[in-house]
């Protein structure tokens, strides 16, 4: 006789057979790499994506231009990857120079540089050192014609000729620079921002999602197994929180608590635990009449062996599906926070702050910016529930094959 597969590997090899939710899944896992890794893939690697040349505000996508980038005049600063990866790399350049042209002369680098347009620039000169070397502004380099001497802020010997400081200037610190998708109005890489929004909108979802479920499934396995008044006191708060529009009440507990990602985190889960505790209280209700419960409490088992081994273990396909469901609902919720202004605040950034704060482009020039992360929110919102609908049917026992 064939050994029959668990209803979660059932379950599973029904879910890879539905090309609907492998698509949703696939973008969902891509999302998640992307949140995940962060700076380290970003091209903007700095926190939040917050780097600013304001000389670059609302370029066009594709827009491409010479940077100098110039040591910046202060200690290095030590980093490593996980500590890039959770809160970004500060550079180690000062604000990036747009460049439209430049030359050598003597010990200084002249520029031409770009101000926002072709026709407007104006011309700047930096010393060789300057730009490769921390050095403080009260520090005079030395020249004789041919070599450069200094010292460094740290106090580190500089000793370069004109030749090798040119050449290390033209390799490294002048760089070709393309925006894919343009800049925003503060002169940040509008790629490296939309990819920042990852990771507020999922952090949001899965902080959101893991609060409704410890809520939801501790009420609504106190209501469904012990019933009585325990049942009636958890039902009549069940229906005060859904009797109250989920958008209004996260808004109500936002202006309570403050401004702040941090905020909606607790807001969005502590509206989103309702749905949870129905469907475990309806479970709960149901398995609690089945044979093996009966047996267990014949048995002498003790009820939290009977709640948590036995009946618990059952309810996690339908806490999954409404899980799934619920993460697509939290990033929608923290869109619109963020869009009315009282969910992440500058400089973090945030696809539904980026909708608000861009939406008047919509019928002017650089419309991209308002509906790129408008199309952010909808492509990862429908994943979400495609990936749900597709672990609904995976999980529908009725279409289960004997």
């Amino acid at each position: 006789m064939q050994k029959s597969d668990s209803l979660y590997k059932e379950a599973w090899k029904k879910l890879k057979k539905d090309n609907v939710s492998r698509i949703g899944m696939g973008v969902i896992l891509l999302m998640i790499f992307v949140a995940i890794m962060g700076p380290l893939i970003r091209p903007d690697n700095t926190p939040n994506a917050d780097q600013q040349v304001l000389q670059l505000k609302s370029k066009s996508p594709g827009f491409s231009i010479d940077m100098l980038y110039k040591i910046r005049n202060a200690e290095p600063r030590s980093s490593n990857v996980f500590s890039t990866i959770i809160f970004g790399k500060e550079s180690e350049y000062a604000q990036p120079i747009p460049l439209m042209s430049y030359w050598f002369e003597a010990d200084q680098i002249f520029m031409v540089r770009y101000m926002g347009s072709e026709t407007l620039t104006d011309t700047i000169s930096e010393n060789l050192c300057n730009v490769l070397y921390p050095i403080s502004y009260d520090q005079k380099i030395a020249f004789d014609g041919k070599v450069l001497k200094g010292k460094t802020i740290t106090g580190e010997d500089i000793e370069i000729s004109r030749e090798e400081a040119i050449k290390e200037i033209e390799d490294h610190h002048i760089k070709s620079k393309t925006f894919l998708l343009g800049t925003d109005r503060n002169g940040r890489d509008f790629l490296s921002r939309i990819m920042a929004g990852t990771r507020v909108s999922l952090g949001v979802g899965f902080i959101a999602v893991i609060i409704s479920i410890l809520l939801g499934i501790v009420l609504g396995a106190l209501a469904g197994f012990y019933g009585g008044w325990v049942d009636n006191a958890i039902t009549w708060v069940i229906s005060v929180f859904w009797s109250i529009p989920a958008l209004l009440l996260v808004i109500a507990i936002t202006l309570s608590l403050g401004k702040g990602v941090e905020v909606v985190f607790i807001a969005v889960g502590l509206t989103m635990w309702v749905e949870v505790a129905r469907i475990v209280r309806g479970q709960f209700l149901s398995l609690s009449q089945f044979e093996f419960v009966e047996a267990g409490r014949a048995l002498g088992f003790k009820q939290n062996r009977i709640i948590f081994k036995h009946i618990l273990p059952n309810t996690v396909g339908p806490i999954i599906v409404v899980s799934v469901s619920n993460f697509a609902t939290a990033i929608l919720l923290e869109a619109g926070l963020s869009f009315l202004g009282l969910g992440a605040q500058p400089p973090q950034a945030s696809w539904g702050e980026m909708v608000g704060t861009y939406s008047g482009y919509l019928v002017g020039d650089n419309p991209h910016l308002a509906i790129l992360p408008g199309l952010a929110i909808v492509i990862t919102v429908i994943a979400f529930f495609m990936l749900g609908n597709g672990l609904r049917d995976a999980f529908d026992v009725r279409d289960s094959k004997d």
